[in-house]
Order: structure tokens, then sequence, then C-alpha cells
């Protein structure tokens, strides 16, 4: 009954491979006949319940139609290996490959990160605070009155606030990276020198110049003889290394609460290298942003001894910075999700 049954199996298997014509096809076969879940596996498997001379006999017979199927499997694929149509199947390697699909950073990241390598160079820290601010820090602890138009619903984001106006007691988004001075003083001790970049939100209308939410980057400096002579050389620096090109820098009179002096400063600008031209409105230079030496207030408020130290603080749109270097009109458009914008860098 086992003799018949192998060499039924050896005829159908030599029938198949016969009429297989591809490789795939022959994987097939083989597995189905001399795999592991195979007729002739499971021969070999019930060759226990046999007899001794039933073993000799059939054993040998299973293997030697075994070793057939597996030199008939063989002798198919070498023809068909031999007769492969290489004309059909060839490779051009000087064809460039397949682009990968990559992700790749935002604008603002991109500014963000040369902005930041350029100040640690210079041997600033990076630091970094809370989005959802105290009231205290955001507004009390950097001498913002509490009269200042600033902290009105129409110009901040408020999350909670204290009926009763209890000093320091309400909760919003951080109208500012000034916010982060505080915290950083009352955990640090003179001399240092940070910048502090960070996303920041007011509440106000949108249009090409305007969004409730940007990046903003603070810079602060603080020790026993800090001056705004040393304001001045950092700032002209960082800029002529970010522009790579000379960058002269001025100074305005301009009030901030947290500052005192305070000062409005611009830039030559840098479209026509301070000669005067559409972009600067004529006049040869672009107003950046304010600075100052740090109110005695907000080292008090950090709990520094007033009068011990000086420093200067200096804040400025890391939006706008990417609006100037890629020419970038709208600013609207970092945020809008557009890929067709964003694909460009």
């Amino acid at each position: 009954m086992l003799e018949q049954k192998i060499l039924s199996t050896k005829e159908e298997a030599l029938g198949e491979i016969r009429n297989t014509r591809t490789k795939d096809a022959l994987f097939a076969v083989r597995k189905k006949y001399v795999g592991r879940k195979s007729p002739f596996n499971q021969i070999l498997k019930g060759l226990r319940d046999l007899s001794v001379d039933e073993k000799k006999k059939i054993g040998a017979l299973a293997n030697t139609v075994k070793n057939e199927i597996l030199s008939a499997l063989d002798d198919a694929e070498n023809s068909m290996t031999r007769s492969f149509d290489v004309g059909k199947e060839k490779i051009d390697i000087t064809m460039p490959g397949r682009k990968i699909a990559r992700g790749h950073l935002h604008p603002i990241t991109l500014v963000q990160n040369e902005v930041e390598d350029i100040f640690t160079s210079m041997g600033f820290a990076i630091a970094d605070g809370p989005e959802v601010e105290t009231e205290w820090y955001n507004f009390d602890a950097v001498n913002m009155p509490d009269d200042h138009p600033g902290r009105d619903m129409q110009d901040t984001f408020w999350i909670s606030r204290d009926p009763k106006r209890k000093k320091g007691g309400g909760i919003v988004l951080r109208t500012h990276t000034t916010s982060v001075q505080v915290r950083y003083m009352e955990k640090h001790a003179p001399p240092f020198r940070i910048i502090i970049p960070g996303r920041v939100f007011r509440h106000e209308a949108t249009d090409a110049s305007h969004e409730h939410t940007f990046h903003q980057f603070e810079g602060l400096m603080v020790g026993e003889n800090v001056t705004m002579g040393n304001f001045l050389h950092v700032s002209q620096q960082f800029f002529s290394a970010f522009f790579k090109k000379k960058i002269n820098v001025r100074l305005r009179p301009g009030y901030f609460p947290f500052v005192e002096p305070g000062f409005e400063f611009d830039i030559s600008c840098v479209m026509c290298d301070g000669k005067g031209c559409g972009v600067c409105k004529h006049t040869g230079w672009v107003e950046i942003a304010g600075a100052g030496m740090v109110h005695q207030n907000v080292f008090v408020a950090a709990g520094y001894p007033r009068g011990r130290y000086t420093g200067f603080a200096f804040g400025f749109g890391l939006t706008r910075l990417a609006m100037m270097r890629y020419k970038i009109d709208d600013i609207r458009l970092f945020y809008g999700g557009d890929l067709r914008f964003i694909n460009q860098f």
C-alpha cells in the first residue's frame, strides 16, 4: 500500500515539474512534494509502525523517489536559469535611484537653530520656560504696571483671572519671552548670559504683518559692569553673522517697563546695505527690536540686591528674521499649513 502511494506521488510530482514554467511555481511544487509537510515526510514518520524488513524496503524506496524528485526540480530550475532573457530584466545602473521622501525643518526652526548657534558661539546659554505662564512672571515681576494696556483682554489671552485682581494671581498664555528672565535669575547668580527662544501669543487681529502666535528671541546678560556698549557689540556681531555681511546698529530712545533706559534699535538695511530702498523706506535703516538696561525692579523681583548688578536685555521676532531671510511678505504663511509653501525650504 505504501509502496504504491510512493510511486504514484512520484509520477504526480514529475508531471507537475514538467508543466511548470516559472520559478515561483517551481518553488510551490518543491514545497508541496519535498517540503516539511510533504507526503514523503509523512511516510517517513510512519516507518516506526512497520516491521524491520518493511522499514528497510519502504524507507529505501521513499528516499530514492525523494532524490529523483529533488533532481528533477534542480534540473528544471537550472533550465529556467539558462533560458532567462537578460534583455527583458536588465538593470541600468547609470539611472538615478528613486528619491526617498523625507521630512524637513520648518523655516522658523531653521532660523532659530542658526540664531542659537551664533549666540552659543559667543558664550550664551539657552534657557526655556512655560508657554502657559502666571500673571506674576509675565507682568508683575518684569515691572509692568497694573494699568499697562498689555494686561487688557484685547491684548492678552487670559486662561483665568482673579476677579479681585490679586497681584500675580492670573494665568495667561505668555505674551513675551521676557517672562523667563526672572524665572532664570531666581535659580542662577550673576554673571551669566542667556538667550530665550520661544513661542508667544497676542490677542490681536491677524494681517500680513501680525499674527496671534509667533516666535520671539530674548537675550539677557547680567554682571557687575555690563553696559549698553556690551549690547551694541553683541548685537552687531550677531546680525553680521546672521546676514553674512557687515551690519551696523543704532539706538533710539524707547519705553519698555522692564528696562531703564530703554531703546528701539535699528539695523542697516540688508537689501540696500544702508543706501536707501523701498524696504527701508529710503532711510537706510530697518527697525528690528527693543532693548535696554534691565530695570532694578526686575532684579529685586528675582531676589537680587538693588543696585548691585547691571545687565542688558533685548528681544526681537524670530518670525520677522525668517521673513527677512527668505523674503516672505506675509507672516500668516508660516502657520497656514500650505505644503506648497513649506516644501520650498
